[in-house]
């Protein structure tokens, strides 16, 4: 891969992937890289309707997109294919699509669908992508109770494969966090030996394009998007 490709995964369903996405789309925009977001397999929107794509591109801007497969129900994507009638997704056709954003941007980024171990179809998860294109792979995880022990089952399900768990990221951290939360901002590097590399507030997917894409960079460890130094993908490190 000519770009840095960064896999986003989450710990479950609605932690926050795509504004996290998002996020990191407009970071490395700001770093002065050109960026590109592929979704292997959309599920629960119909032809037509707007998906996690269309959310990505209101809050970070035009960006160049792949969406590869999309099903109507919102179920793992090899369930949702098998009942409606059409073609799993196929395995050949992401990491073409991700070697094509890739062969004309610096960054891509690969939103998955729920965890690591979803099926996006039978025998394929988002751990078989990241290992198609060598890619280091971001957690987006909830800050309070069971997301300790949701992360370290990810981490070691990603360290299992033989892929490097990059980062974690918070995908919405309250105004007013409860106790819960705070030790688990401490605990969860301490335990999975992964570090935070992101927490991203609470609710601002509500913002505006300008707004989010101004505070965006805010919510990362600087280095990750350093626009001098040089990301080297299978590590997940910048030197």
């Amino acid at each position: 891969m000519s770009a840095s490709t960064m896999v986003v995964t989450g710990t479950s369903t609605d932690v926050g992937k795509t504004i996290a996405t998002a996020a990191l789309a407009a970071t490395a925009r700001a770093a002065g890289r050109s960026v590109a977001v592929c979704k292997p397999a959309q599920t629960g929107v119909g032809a037509g309707e707007p998906g996690d794509l269309a959310d990505v591109t209101r809050l970070a801007g035009p960006l160049t997109t792949a969406e590869c497969a999309r099903y109507p129900e919102p179920l793992a994507p090899d369930t949702a294919a098998r009942r409606a009638g059409l073609p799993f997704l196929d395995r050949a056709v992401v990491a073409a699509a991700v070697d094509e954003l890739g062969a004309a941007h610096d960054v891509v980024l690969v939103e998955g669908a729920g965890g690591v171990l979803v099926r996006l179809a039978p025998d394929y998860t988002l751990l078989d992508v990241a290992a198609d294109v060598a890619a280091p792979v971001y957690i987006v995880v909830a800050p309070g109770l069971g997301t300790l022990n949701h992360t370290e089952l990810t981490v070691e399900a990603i360290r299992r494969r033989g892929l490097t768990p990059a980062g974690l990221i918070i995908g919405s951290w309250p105004d007013a966090p409860d106790l819960a939360m705070t030790c688990n901002r401490d605990d969860l590097p301490a335990l999975t030996g992964v570090p935070v590399v992101g927490v991203i507030p609470a609710g601002v997917g509500a913002l505006s394009r300008a707004d989010f894409c101004a505070r965006a960079p805010d919510w990362f460890d600087p280095s990750i998007f350093s626009p001098h130094d040089t990301f080297h993908p299978q590590q997940g490190v910048l030197t």
